[in-house]
Order: structure tokens, then sequence, then C-alpha cells
């Protein structure tokens, strides 16, 4: 038997290679992306692979692609799961599973596998992923199938000589990529434990981060970021710039209880510095440059997008149509957003755009007003003139 596993070189996925030989007396051929999570050399993690004893190795940067198919929609369509965590291992899982299935049939294979929990979101997610561009690809998930605990993990693995830089001691299970990180588990699955900086890696604590605000300024194109500062640069690049700045001052850190897939409520921590300035500000942009019944119709698309991108469910039509109506927004969504970091809090301070629909003219009270004032009285009566029909109801 041959399975392709997507291989991160952490605890569980470097345990399934050996558990895999084992069970099932299969070939195992890893694969590796990088997303941004700047895990080391891949070419070690390779090696690392093959001294575990995988017959082939495969190591992909996706980081582009990333950007381009995956964090872009997220953008367009303010992704966030349950108003606070941006989706950034939601988003990667089904980049992961399309080159599981590339690699599976570039390679002959007879199945693939993950190292996703049974309790988790991310089996969904790429058991769906894999089914929906390949329903005959077996999906094996072997820590859904073996009875160890996370400390008998950790002691078989010491028992094979696979190395992890997992202990006892530090038991927080990460994910990382350009889009945020993740951590559970451990002291974190007290609600009322307050996250350690040992699971912090991304952000500076806010109470230790710069006493003087720092300035930054993001220009969009058609509801996209291109330019930091005003200095036009690779997508890729701008996002981890922003992460490293946003970072140093305590901005993107989430610690929420949210609700799983399969029913459970979860404690999980996120650092998301990129994520949350992107987002905040092009939410802003659009206010000011979608109509006001779009700024309004569209947040439930987005609340939409994002559950369905959670769920594992990329490949649904509905997750398509919903898209499409998002994108044709961007259109108009073109402009500088000026933020605010100081302390851990990202706040928008100035906004323009060449696409506006802010009239200074409009909106003054000063000099200038080109407002008709004396329209607003008929505009009242026409208005309410319901309430006002109700009202008389009430008293006869």
């Amino acid at each position: 038997m041959k399975i392709v596993l997507a291989y991160s070189g952490g605890l569980d996925t470097s345990v399934c290679i050996k558990w895999l030989e084992e069970k099932y007396d299969a070939e195992v051929i890893t694969l590796t992306m990088e997303l941004g999570q700047e895990s080391g050399d891949l070419r070690e993690i390779e090696e690392k692979a093959k001294k575990l004893g995988a017959v082939k190795t495969y190591s992909i940067d996706a980081q582009s692609e990333f950007v381009e198919n995956y964090i872009n929609p997220a953008i367009w369509a303010n992704g966030l799961y349950e108003g606070k965590y941006p989706l950034a291992t939601a988003l990667g899982r089904p980049l992961i599973g399309k080159w599981m299935v590339d690699i599976a049939h570039k390679e002959g294979a007879d199945a693939v596998a993950h190292g996703s929990t049974g309790k988790g979101n991310d089996q969904v997610r790429l058991d769906v992923t894999v089914k929906a561009l390949d329903p005959k690809l077996k999906v094996i998930a072997p820590v859904r199938q073996w009875p160890m605990t996370r400390e008998e993990e950790i002691n078989y693995a010491r028992e094979h000589d696979i190395q992890i830089p997992v202990t006892v001691d530090d038991p927080y299970s990460y994910d990382t990529n350009l889009w945020g990180k993740s951590a559970e588990a451990g002291p974190l699955e007290d609600p009322m434990n307050e996250p350690k900086e040992a699971c912090m890696q991304l952000t500076a604590p806010p109470e230790q981060a710069p006493d003087e605000p720092h300035y930054v300024s993001i220009d969009f194109h058609r509801g996209l970021p291109v330019a930091l500062d005003e200095k036009v640069v690779d997508e890729v690049e701008l996002i981890k710039q922003l992460n490293q700045l946003a970072g140093a001052h305590g901005v993107g850190r989430i610690d929420m209880i949210e609700d799983r897939l399969v029913g459970i409520k979860s404690r999980e921590t996120y650092e998301c510095p990129a994520a949350t300035v992107i987002l905040e500000a092009h939410k802003e942009l659009e206010r000011l440059c979608l109509t006001r019944e779009q700024n309004s119709f569209k947040p439930a698309l987005d609340q939409k997008w994002g559950e369905l991108v959670y769920y594992g469910l990329w490949y649904e039509p509905l997750k398509d149509d919903i898209q499409s109506f998002i994108e044709n927004t961007q259109k108009y969504v073109t402009g500088k957003v000026r933020l605010k970091l100081y302390k851990g809090s990202c706040t928008v301070v100035g906004r323009e755009s060449p696409q506006s629909l802010y009239d200074l003219g409009l909106a003054t009270y000063d000099k200038g007003d080109s407002f008709d004032h004396t329209s607003a009285e008929g505009f009242i009566n026409i208005w309410g003139l319901p309430s006002r029909t109700s009202g008389e109801r009430k008293k006869r």
C-alpha cells in the first residue's frame, strides 16, 4: 500500500510515519507545505521524514498560491469565524488537501493520511477536500484510530527514537501560517487560565509594547492590499512585514471560546497581527466605497462565507456563489487606510479613496454645505407616514 502523508515534522505526523508503516505495512510518501509558518529548512524536514522511514518526500513552497487563492478571498469577505477568528488554519487546509490529492495521483497512491484528531475541525476540512476532489481516494487519520493519549504518544515517540519538539512539560499544539498562529491543549484547556507567554510567539505582550503609537498606511486596489506605507510590495512580503510590525505592538492576540463543527466548545488562542490590521482596514474602506445597502447586506454573506470555510466546505457550491457576489462588490474598494497601532489596539484613523461615496459638500455643517435642507421636511413626512398612521390608529 502506498500512502501520501501530510507531514509537518511535529509530534503527530512524525509518529504517523512509523504507525502507518506498522499498521498498514505501507510505503509512506510525505508532503510538507510551506504556507509561511517558517518552521525551518524544508530540506531538514524531508531528511527527518526519510530517517523515520518515508520512501519519498515532497516539499512545496505554496505561499503565493495560499495568498492569491485563499487569503485574498478571505480579505474580500472580511473572513472571521464567530466574529473573532480570521480563519488562518481553516484557509490552509483545503490547499494542503488539494496538494495531497495531486501528489497521490502523481505517485499512484492508494490513500492519503493526515495527523488531525478525531474531535477537531481539521479532519473534516481535509477529508471533505480530498473526497470532493477524488471520491475514490481512501483517507486515513491515525490519531482518530490509535488509542494513545497525548502523553502516551510522546512516550511512543521516545521509544521509537522519534525527535519531537513537544514535551509533557510543554504540551501546546500549534499551527502556523502567514495568516496566523493557533495554540491549544495543555493549560489552555481550562478556560479560566490566562494564556502564558510561552504559547505566544508572534506578538509582544501589550504592556511591554512601545510606549509610542505607530502609524501605518495600507493601499488597496479592488479590495486587496498592494502597498504598505506607500511602498508597493509583493503581497506575501506585505503580510510578513505587517506580522512583524503589528506583532511588535501586541496587535492580533485573540483568546476565545469557539464552537467547533463537531459540536463541542473549544478554548483557542490565536495570534494574527497582519490579518487583524488588514481586515480592519478593509472593512473601513468598504464603508467608504460601498453603498448603504451593500454595507448593510454584505456582512450577512461575509459571515456565511466564513462559516462555510471554517466548516471545511471550501468546495461547497454555495461558497462559490457567495464568493462571486462578494468579489463583484470589490471593484470600487480602492484607496488608502491609515491605522494607529498601540499596545495591542489597532484603530483606523484615516481613509481616502478615488471611489469614495463620501461627499464633503453634503456632509459638512460649515460653509460650503450643498445639502438642500428644505427638502428634509417633505422627506420626513413621507418617511414617517407609516408610523404616524399607526399612531393615529392607537389613539382611536
